[in-house]
């Protein structure tokens, strides 16, 4: 009798335990967290909040109106667009092993730079895998494309089953290309009949990257988006200030004291 008391007891423990034997481990799990966002975006089908804590192999997405900055671990950041997806399969700080997957979209990423023996921080495309070794840079997919752009470092791009290199102004190394800062590459699985036309220079569509995948929130830090609004503000209040400079010191050098912005004396247009 005290024996099948015995085996049930243990069974009954058994059965409990299974559940949490059944959950992920949290070792080892952790890839980092949201620092902010602009609705409307989501984790795993639910809706983000800044500060949640991001795990092995949660889903960021964004719909038209909103987008993701979300911290590594290792101090790595993702600045994901609208209308765009991000799989964190994998990211483990100390032995510098990131793994990211996106679906489609627009993300710019500031990688710390490797340093551990067999480190890397991979990205993959449906029809393109991207090797970083510290790096700022762009990559978006749309349409069957992925561009990459390259701020400062140099990053690897190789195209994956038929896709087939559209653009490029990196350096080809067997079927990869090295991008290196201010270079660009355009992966393709579709060419459509007579090739490729891009739609936008080089330069624009470096700038139309960076201001895309920008994340500004009151209080914030300033994101390249904001610092690009702050350099131009600033270029066209100089530019201002000096045609103003100009016309008064035409005006004095006529004779004419027309100070704009004040009623005219005789004299003045």
């Amino acid at each position: 009798m005290l024996l099948k008391r015995g085996i049930a007891s243990f069974l009954c423990c058994l059965l409990a335990a299974l559940p949490v034997l059944g959950e992920p481990q949290a070792s080892g799990q952790h890839a980092g967290q949201i620092d902010a966002l602009i609705p409307a975006a989501t984790k795993n089908a639910q809706a983000a909040t800044v500060k949640e804590e991001l795990q092995w192999n949660d889903l960021l997405a964004t719909e038209h109106t909103g987008r993701v900055r979300a911290g590594l671990a290792d101090g790595s950041l993702l600045s994901l667009g609208s209308d765009s997806e991000l799989r964190v399969v994998q990211h483990d700080a100390a032995s510098q092993q990131t793994s990211l997957e996106m679906n489609f979209g627009k993300m710019r990423s500031q990688v710390v730079k490797i340093t551990k023996p067999g480190g890397k921080f991979e990205m993959k495309t449906p029809n393109a895998v991207i090797g970083v070794i510290g790096t700022d840079f762009f990559a978006g997919y749309e349409a069957n494309r992925t561009t990459v752009i390259c701020y400062q470092g140099e990053v690897s791009v190789t195209p994956i089953g038929n896709a087939q290199v559209a653009r490029n102004t990196g350096q080809t190394a067997g079927n990869s290309i090295t991008v290196a800062a201010g270079q660009m590459v355009i992966v393709t699985s579709e060419i459509p009949p007579g090739g490729f036309h891009a739609t936008k220079t080089p330069t624009g569509l470096r700038n139309s990257s960076i201001l895309d995948t920008g994340v500004v929130t009151p209080g914030g830090p300033p994101t390249s988006a904001r610092q690009g609004h702050a350099l131009r503000n600033a270029l066209i209040t100089t530019g201002i200030a000096f045609g103003v400079g100009v016309g008064i010191a035409v005006a004095e050098q006529n004779g004419n004291k027309c100070v704009p912005g004040k009623s005219p004396t005789s004299g003045c247009p």
